[in-house]
Order: structure tokens, then C-alpha cells, then sequence
């Protein structure tokens, strides 16, 4: 019996990861500061610690985000107004640079699974095989995912892929 969550780990994945979660959770709705601190309390109210503390952030968190989302889609139905632009998701990031911004755009227009792969892993931190179950897929079906969205986006900017050493 692993027991609940130590404090101390809590203390780190909030300094250590809610950004990242946040990025993560801002792919799906607008109010991604409010599902990870939901996240995490969900974290601190379970008795038992799961395996992965991390990667059971990232799915709670994303399940939260999802469900936001609908709820935000269903406010935006019924009060009638207009979709916002997807640039939302990735607003203050990095600095507006003409770099920045055309990095920001490659990632706009990948598959929305493509870009969760690349947010999860580059940003997120986490291994493919925390991943795959995030998106129902294997951990190598998330890799092959990563490495299509990486050549996309080398595509897209027009740069050559590295050699390897």
C-alpha cells in the first residue's frame, strides 16, 4: 500500500509541472489554470497514490479540459456567439517574435492528436508510453505520431532534418 500522496510531491509537481499541465490543458479549453489546480486536488483527495502520479495528472487533466470544453462549446451554442480563433491556445508562450509566431502557427496546423503528442512529450515531459494512453494508442503509435509532427513542422519552416551523429 503505497498510501496517499506525500506533500512534498504535490509541492513539486505544482512548481515543477503545472505550467506544463496548463499548456497541455489550454490545447482543449480556455480555462486550463482551473482544471490543473482541480487536477491536483483530485490528486491530494485519493487514499492511494496511483503509479504514476505524473502521467495520472496528465490524464485527469486532460479529461477535465475535455469536459470543459464541451461545457464552454454548449455556453457558446446557446448564447450564439462566434468560435474563437485556436491561436488562443497558445497565447503568451513565447515571446511574439516573427520566429516564435511561425513556430506557434506550424503547431496550429497539425492534427489536433499530432499536436497533443508534441505538447505532451516537448513541453510536458512525458515518455511516449504516458502518452499513448492518454490518446488510446501505444506508446510506439505516439512516437511514430511525434516524429510525423516533427517532420511537418521541419516542412513547414523549411528546415533540414539533422543528421545523425
Amino acid at each position: 500500500m503505497a498510501g496517499p500522496v506525500d506533500p512534498q510531491r504535490l509541492a513539486w509537481l505544482l512548481e515543477h509541472r503545472a505550467a506544463a499541465l496548463e499548456f497541455y490543458a489550454a490545447q482543449f479549453c480556455r480555462c486550463a489554470e482551473d482544471v490543473v489546480q482541480e487536477a491536483v486536488i483530485e490528486l491530494a483527495a485519493l487514499r492511494e497514490r496511483p503509479q504514476d502520479d505524473l502521467a495520472w495528472l496528465y490524464g485527469v487533466v486532460r479529461h477535465k479540459a475535455l469536459s470543459a470544453a464541451r461545457g464552454e462549446h454548449r455556453r457558446k451554442r446557446r448564447e450564439e456567439r462566434s468560435a474563437e480563433d485556436r491561436t488562443e491556445c497558445f497565447a503568451g508562450l513565447a515571446e511574439q517574435t516573427a520566429e516564435a509566431q511561425l513556430i506557434v502557427t506550424a503547431l496550429e496546423s497539425l492534427p489536433d492528436a499530432q499536436r497533443e503528442i508534441v505538447v505532451a512529450h516537448l513541453w510536458g515531459g512525458l515518455t511516449f508510453e504516458q502518452i499513448g494512453p492518454l490518446l488510446g494508442v501505444s506508446g510506439s503509435t505516439a512516437h511514430r505520431q511525434y516524429q510525423a509532427a516533427l517532420a511537418t513542422i521541419r516542412k513547414r519552416l523549411n528546415v533540414p532534418c539533422r543528421e545523425s551523429p
